[in-house]
């Protein structure tokens, strides 16, 4: 069995740093906000080209911290890609404000930037580009959107970790990025955990004290803040794992290009290649029309897959009030996505059993 994610093996190449990074944690005595929070946060800037790092628990939180901080009125709209996963949306509402769904390009999975503008009106305040899968959205259009209309831009940079737009890094296209470290992300922690980045001094010293309970220094409270901080251990994992970062991003590209010319399935819908060298591949995700057929027929063949994702927001119970829009492309495109694996433990005969498998899909009865 190739199973679609075994973080195990994913981590084995990092167990003798993250051991190390444990014990000192341990031995340390101090387990919130310490030294290794700092650290991690100085050299995640510097590796995202920002002048602020701000750790946090989630990446829900970090979208939702800065989303809070910019402090737009109750009735104010963001703009997010409809086919964004549903913590993106939520970072929205929970920070009382208004989602404005807008279809992706069927091809690169973003946000449309030729549908951006339609979607913008007297209460818009923000655009909210979520590079999905580890490709950055269309930037360039974005920022002059933004600066026609006076928007701020907040990244959803959670599955970009390393990713590469013109001459900057994700993390440092917008106003501010959102960030997680979930176990299951290029950088992934042994747990939840989330940070922000930003070139914004006034933004970056209140979130360092939004992230805990409003206080710059203990028992001082300026703001009503939040409990939502980056622990002491899960940053010294994230230290002990960042140097290799970029060495298993190149692996992933590497893996994704044999995909990308390898499958000739004609069902199959491959994403774009243009951007093969500054996609980091968080996912590679293609499309069939017969996504659950084809899913089925991969696990008989020992073949673990996923969908990212199954139900598209608008779709979700949670957001009924929505349920009334029409979006084809974002619809069409849930229905049909498939992620295969692809991450720093696949072996590249697995990739062509892979392929192979996939190729031979349309000789099945």
């Amino acid at each position: 069995m190739i199973p679609f994610l075994d973080l195990k093996h994913v981590n084995k190449p990092h167990q003798s740093a993250i051991q190390t990074a444990t014990e000192r944690v341990l031995t340390s005595g101090w387990y919130i906000l310490g030294r290794e929070v700092e650290n991690f946060e100085r050299q995640f800037a510097d590796y995202c080209q920002t002048k602020h790092c701000i750790g946090v628990a989630s990446g829900l939180d970090a979208l939702t911290l800065v989303l809070k901080a910019w402090n737009f009125r109750a009735d104010s709209e963001i703009i997010i890609a409809s086919n964004a996963y549903i913590a993106s949306v939520l970072s929205i509402t929970h920070a009382g404000l208004t989602p404005v769904l807008v279809e992706p390009d069927p091809y690169t999975y973003l946000l449309d930037p030729t549908k951006i503008e339609q979607a913008i009106t007297e209460r818009t305040k923000a655009i909210l580009p979520v590079h999905l899968y580890g490709r950055c959205c269309d930037m360039r259009t974005i920022h002059t959107l933004a600066q026609r209309y006076k928007l701020k831009i907040l990244e959803d940079a959670a599955q970009a970790h390393g990713a590469v737009y013109g001459e900057n890094r994700a993390g440092n296209l917008g106003d501010a990025a959102g960030w997680s470290f979930y176990p299951s992300k290029n950088l992934g922690a042994l747990g939840d955990a989330g940070a922000i980045t930003t070139n914004d001094d006034t933004l970056a010293n209140q979130l360092r004290a939004w992230r805990n309970y409003g206080s710059s220094q203990k028992c001082v409270t300026d703001y009503q803040g939040y409990n939502s901080r980056l622990d002491e251990l899960q940053a010294a994992i994230l230290l002990a794992k960042l140097p290799l970062l970029n060495e298993e991003n190149s692996h992933r590209r590497a893996l994704a290009r044999r995909y990308l010319f390898g499958l000739q399935n004609p069902d199959v819908i491959v994403p774009s290649a243009d951007q093969i060298d500054q996609d980091v591949w968080h996912l590679f995700v293609i499309r069939h029309p017969r996504r659950d057929n084809l899913r089925a027929y991969l696990f008989d063949k020992g073949i673990g897959t996923d969908v990212h994702y199954p139900i598209p927001p608008h779709h979700q119970k949670a957001y009924a009030s929505l349920a009334h829009l029409s979006l084809p492309i974002s619809e069409q495109m849930h229905r049909e996505v498939l992620s295969l694996p692809l991450n720093p433990s696949l072996t590249d005969g697995e990739v062509t059993y892979i392929i192979d498998t996939i190729n031979e899909f349309s000789k099945e009865p």
